[in-house]
């Protein structure tokens, strides 16, 4: 498998976000971290509010396997909401490079919003056993315990965008994800992207959208979307699929990327998903952006 320009070794730079939050930009991936609202504010509406943690009670187990660590931002969400509730978390995560969780730790932009306790537990699963190192596809198959399979309470999926980096959107791969899920789990992900979701919908998940509300949600339909097994209820941050939203999984758009060995290239798997879309028997992109209006570019406002 080759990641774009040796992403394990391409440029980070780092960034301000919307929130004045502390991010990074990957010249491999030509993506920054984080959405322009900001770092620590997409992790707690992004992730920590549709995940829906008041399901638990006090002293409640909480097992999460968190895609894409990055700078550890969700991960400190994460343990902070936990701390609120009084759950005991059990975690694993998957990261590729261990350099956006260096930077961050070592950075006193990153430090400033986390209480001295919680960037401490960031720093111990940094170093524990719990975090895996390396493609996701793999460590997903063979890193995580075969125990999680169908007992596992949120999937956090945090990867760069499916244009970017379409391995770990991949149909195979995210079929795999929702074997994890408890009876009642969720996959929580910013992504909208009707490949994604159709992929989702076939692994027998229902789905609805995370809400864009307040500053800055002007002209985007969504923040992401959660898949369960489950029925999702109505919730504060999330609703349901819209009708443009549904018809979006049934354009083209709604191919999924198809990585059968877990070991394709991003390239080769773009280049496979534009032939199979010119077969499909759905509506085209373009056709479903005229009859809704919907522009361009953008992976949240317009997701491919």
């Amino acid at each position: 498998m080759t990641w774009p320009a040796s992403a394990a070794e391409a440029p980070l730079a780092p960034l301000c976000s919307g929130d004045g939050s502390f991010s990074l930009h990957s010249a491999a991936f030509g993506e920054a971290f984080h959405s322009p609202r900001g770092a620590v504010r997409e992790a707690f509406e992004t992730f920590v509010m549709p995940s829906g943690l008041d399901r638990f009670r006090a002293g409640d187990e909480l097992r999460v396997v968190e895609l894409c660590v990055g700078t550890g931002t969700n991960t400190l969400a994460l343990l902070q909401a936990c701390a609120e509730r009084d759950l005991r978390l059990q975690w694993w995560g998957l990261e590729l490079d261990p350099r956006p969780l260096q930077l961050a730790l070592a950075s006193p932009a990153f430090r400033r919003p986390w209480g001295p306790a919680l960037l401490l537990q960031l720093q111990t699963l940094a170093t524990g056993e719990r975090l895996l190192w390396g493609d996701a596809r793999q460590q997903v198959v063979n890193g995580l315990p075969a125990a999680l399979r169908g007992r596992t309470h949120l999937v956090w999926h945090d990867a760069f965008s499916p244009r970017r980096c379409p391995q770990l959107w991949s149909h195979e791969l995210l079929q795999r994800l929702a074997s994890l899920l408890a009876p009642e789990g969720r996959l929580v992900t910013y992504c909208a992207a009707a490949a994604v979701r159709a992929s989702l919908r076939m692994a027998g998940l229902q789905l609805a959208s995370i809400r864009a509300d307040g500053p800055g949600a002007a002209g985007t339909w969504c923040h992401g979307t959660v898949a369960s097994p489950a029925p999702l209820p109505a919730e504060a941050c999330l609703r349901p699929l819209g009708a443009m939203e549904i018809e979006h999984l049934a354009s083209r758009a709604g191919e999924p990327y198809r990585d059968p060995d877990g070991n394709a290239d991003g390239a080769s798997m773009l280049a496979a998903r534009e032939q199979a879309q010119r077969r499909h028997p759905g509506p085209s992109t373009g056709s479903w952006r005229r009859r809704w209006g919907v522009g361009a570019r953008g992976d949240t406002a317009a997701p491919q």
